[in-house]
């Protein structure tokens, strides 16, 4: 019997990628270019090797050689970096973490997006245990002002834009917790920003009530909202700070970095 199988071959292949990226790494902690002497240190690797793989990564554009003996990363990083953020769904990167949340809450977790003056609710992670019927299936809507998620959305948006939407909408409510008045839901908003969190206390239907954290992406934009849905009597403050702490790992995922954003 044979076989083409070289465990030595694939020994110095594996061990050959693992020096690629400890260059890269060290590339990756330098603003200006980097000299070989330099990389060689901080990577580890004998000046000969380092020099062998950079001249590698130059030829395949991972790498960049600005003058002779100097090295940058290349610009093939980057257009594989936006390959990936392109195709970086907030469903695929939260699905794991709202089960986790899901599975320490018992309660229903919710991924909703805005489209226009309404959220759509994305994605769901529920049991049956629950207690709660789940009262908007995967591609119901619901209006901004009413809900958790909407509310952090309006909460960004600048004050004439929420007099504009509570123009268009005139703050229709649902029951009678509905907010249907600006002045209560501008009071509402400045809270959602000082709080981090946006809370729902029966306004969309009676005997639910829900909190949401929001979801940024890697230019710090909020492009979604995590929400916890519960019967009124069951939703517990304690829960939020691992509602906010999941949406911040979720808002990670996706490139979101707070001390970048800031800057």
């Amino acid at each position: 019997m044979t076989t083409d199988y070289k465990p030595d071959s694939n020994k110095t292949s594996i061990q050959v990628i693992e020096r690629m990226v400890s260059l890269l790494d060290a590339l990756a902690t330098y603003t200006d270019p980097v000299s070989l002497k330099e990389l060689s240190k901080v990577s580890g690797l004998h000046p000969s090797t380092a020099h062998r793989i950079l001249n590698d990564m130059v030829t395949t554009r991972f790498v960049d050689r600005v003058e002779p003996g100097t090295y940058r990363l290349g610009m093939r990083l980057l257009e594989l970096g936006n390959i990936v953020k392109s195709r970086l769904s907030v469903r695929e990167a939260a699905i794991d973490f709202m089960r986790a949340l899901h599975k320490k809450t018992n309660q229903t977790i919710n991924l909703s997006v805005r489209q226009g003056d309404e959220i759509v609710y994305i994605d769901r992670a529920f049991s049956e245990r629950s207690g709660m019927q789940v009262v908007r299936a995967i591609g119901g809507r619901g209006p901004l002002h009413l809900t958790s998620t909407g509310k952090l959305f309006l909460s960004v948006d600048d004050p004439k834009a929420v007099r504009a939407y509570a123009t268009r909408t005139g703050l229709a409510g649902h029951n009678k917790n509905s907010i249907t008045d600006l002045a209560k839901l501008e009071r509402d908003l400045s809270l959602v920003r000082s709080r981090g969190y946006a809370r729902d206390n029966e306004e969309l239907e009676l005997g639910v009530r829900c909190m949401a954290a929001g979801i940024r992406d890697d230019s710090g934009k909020l492009i979604a909202g995590l929400s916890i849905s519960a019967p009124a009597d069951r939703l517990q403050d304690e829960w939020i700070e691992d509602l906010i702490k999941t949406a911040n790992q979720i808002s990670a995922t996706m490139g979101y970095a707070p001390e970048t954003a800031e800057e």
